[in-house]
Parts: C-alpha cells; sequence; structure tokens
C-alpha cells in the first residue's frame, strides 16, 4: 500500500508539500494537481486516524435525537446524514428514547470518540451534560428544542405565524371551543406553542381555559388518547383540538373514533407537525407543517461555522397551516362516510397524491435568523 512518501517521490516534491495539498493548503495549482495525480495512480489513501492525532479534527459529527420513533426526529436525523456526508463528514447518531439519562451516556461516548461537533435535539428539558459539554469547548448546537442554561445556537421552526393562520381557520369554521394537547409540563417547546396558540385564538374572541389545556405524561400515542379522553369526557367538549407532536394526534384520533365520532363534523383535528401520509387518511388531517429537511440542512451549516471557530446565529424558519378535512376544509361534494371509511369527496385526485386543497395558507417565507432562541 502507498504511503506520503511514495506520493512525494512520484511528484517530486517533498512530504511537506503533500501534507499541505491534502489539507488543502497548497497556494500553487500546478502542484496541488501534479500530487492529486499521484495520489490517484498511486490508489493513496490518507490514514484518517493519524491526520486526527496531528490536526485534532477526526471528520465525525455527532447527533442526538431525542426519539428516533417520532416520524418529524427520524425525517431531521436523514436529512442531517444527508448534508453531512454531502459535505466530507461521517455522522455517529444517539437514540435517546426521551431520556435524560440516556441522553448523557450518548453524549459522554460521542465525546470519547473525538467527534468534531455535536448536535442535539435534546430529550425533555435537557441534561448536566449539555452544559458540560459547552465547558469542554467542543462545538454544541442545539436543535428543534432550546435548553435553559444551555448557552448554544439553536436550529428551530418558527410556529408563530402557522398557528395565527390556525386561529383564524378554526374561527372561520365557527370552531369555538378549542383544546391543545401539549408536551410534558416544562418543555420549552411545549410551553411555547400553548402560548402562541393561547395568543393567536384571543385575537378572534376565542378562550383556551385551563381544563382544554391537556400535558401528556410523554410524546407517544398512548399519551394523546389519554389527554383526548379527558377533554371527551367534560361537560362542554372542545369542538376543535390542537395535537402538538404527530403520535399524539393518532391517539387522540383513535379515541374520537373509539367513542363513535366523526371527524371533522363532531370534533376537528389538527396536528403539529405534518408526515406525508397524513394526507390519505380518513379524513385527512390539517397540520403545521415544519421545514423538516431544511432544518436538518440549516443544523450542520451552523455547527460547521462553530467548528471553524467562526460566529454561529439561532436559526429560525418558518413553519405554516396545511389546510385539510379534518378542521372542515370540504367543498359541497365532501361526504365523509360513517365509521371514518372513505367518502365520495375524499378521492384521490388525478394526476397527484395530494388534494389541491391541501396546500399551505401562505407560501414560507425566506428563511432568517434568530439572535436569541427562545
Amino acid at each position: 500500500m502507498a504511503n506520503i512518501k511514495d506520493v512525494a517521490h512520484r511528484a517530486g516534491v517533498s512530504v511537506a508539500t503533500v501534507s499541505r495539498v491534502l489539507n488543502g493548503r497548497s497556494p500553487v495549482a500546478e502542484t496541488r494537481e501534479r500530487v492529486l495525480a499521484a495520489v490517484r495512480e498511486l490508489g493513496y489513501r490518507p490514514n484518517n486516524v493519524a491526520r486526527a492525532l496531528r490536526t485534532a479534527r477526526t471528520g465525525a459529527l455527532g447527533l442526538i435525537i431525542s426519539d428516533l420513533t417520532n416520524p418529524f426526529f427520524t425525517e431531521l436525523a436523514d436529512a442531517v446524514e444527508d448534508e453531512a456526508r454531502g459535505l466530507g463528514y461521517s455522522l455517529v447518531i444517539g437514540n435517546a428514547g426521551e431520556s435524560p439519562e440516556q441522553q448523557d451516556d450518548y453524549i459522554r461516548t460521542l465525546l470519547d470518540r473525538r467527534i468534531d461537533g455535536l448536535l442535539v435535539s435534546s430529550a425533555g428539558t435537557g441534561s448536566a451534560m449539555l452544559s458540560e459539554v459547552v465547558a469542554s469547548g467542543t462545538p454544541l448546537v442545539l436543535l428543534d428544542r432550546t435548553v435553559p442554561g444551555v448557552e448554544a445556537p439553536c436550529v428551530r421552526a418558527d410556529g408563530r405565524r402557522a398557528l395565527a393562520d390556525l386561529a383564524a381557520h378554526l374561527a372561520a369554521h365557527g370552531r369555538r371551543r378549542p383544546a391543545i394537547i401539549v408536551a410534558p409540563a416544562g418543555t420549552p417547546t411545549g410551553t411555547e406553542r400553548l402560548e402562541l396558540f393561547r395568543t393567536a385564538l384571543a385575537a378572534h374572541g376565542i378562550d383556551l381555559p385551563d381544563e382544554r389545556v391537556g400535558a401528556t405524561p410523554d410524546l407517544q400515542h398512548t399519551g394523546g388518547r389519554k389527554v383526548m379522553r379527558q377533554f371527551l369526557d367534560l361537560p362542554e367538549p372542545p369542538d376543535a383540538v390542537l395535537a402538538t407532536d404527530n403520535l399524539m394526534a393518532l391517539g387522540a384520533l383513535d379515541e374520537i373514533r373509539a367513542r363513535g365520532l366523526r371527524v371533522p363534523d363532531d370534533v376537528a383535528l389538527v396536528v403539529y407537525d405534518d408526515v406525508p401520509w397524513f394526507a390519505h387518511l380518513a379524513p385527512p388531517l390539517t397540520a403545521i407543517a415544519q421545514p423538516t429537511r431544511e432544518l436538518g440542512r440549516a443544523a450542520v451549516h451552523t455547527l460547521l461555522e462553530r467548528i471553524e471557530g467562526r460566529p454561529a446565529e439561532s436559526v429560525l424558519l418558518p413553519a405554516h397551516l396545511v389546510r385539510r378535512r379534518s378542521c372542515g376544509e370540504r367543498d359541497s361534494g365532501d361526504e365523509q362516510a360513517p365509521g371514518g371509511e372513505r367518502g365520495p369527496g375524499d378521492e384521490q385526485v388525478p394526476g397527484g397524491d395530494r388534494d389541491p386543497r391541501d396546500e399551505p395558507v401562505d407560501a414560507p417565507a425566506p428563511a432568517g435568523n434568530d439572535p436569541s432562541p427562545a
């Protein structure tokens, strides 16, 4: 197997010159081409481990996802991996399973592997190891979720406009008793979505009292169903429900159907996070869609800025409302069959798998930066 001395001999240069070329620091184009030609001819592959020892870089990034069983986070991890690989980095992924303790275990493991930087979509309200990452000087970027007390840029979606559009949409359809299923109490994302939704509803003279706010013990199907059961047992059940996570929304939908109720006739249902198959349910679910793949790409670039020692700000990308029939977005030809079966108005539109009514209220605004994560 060829080594760096063989490359230097073939190219007629010093070993130091070969090293400079391979690290992108050769100022002479002719020399660079001669060295790279020798590399190709000899099939030389740099020893990445040795290079890491010399440069303190491994070419590896770490990603910790709060729950890989959640479709939103699965797509987010895929987007991060695609972008990192395209930029020449390998990615090591850990699944926290919404457990701060498991998250800490993965952080220790990744730091031991001497990753160049770390992306974290934090479990719960964070963990002690995140502050240690910052103190150690390892570049850190938070993804989707802010963590109180952790000084690191965060890349996430901004739901303010989408929730305002949703409140207007519900008001236009005569929904005056909305409810919301939120993440476990104290989580920054759940608190933010609750307050934004409450403020947006107030602009239309609609109240969101505490009895119609339900926090789940987890971000799972069972938690969503449990809260929906509580809502439907109220003396005046809600006529619209926003579930702030896709798995919780499916639990809520199961409880609605178990009661023999119909969506949207008896209760409208909206989900924060859109996945492709929501458009194919009966009825299709109205959703607030986050720019998932754009978030993944932006997170990688923000982390690379930090790795290179450059200032990196938090990034906010706009979410948008996708109106479908679970909120009453139906024309005169729509009919939902009893028991949730597909009715004549729910047929697939010829020439595509999206109904023309399943379009965003507004096209997303250009990406922007948020200098101080909420």
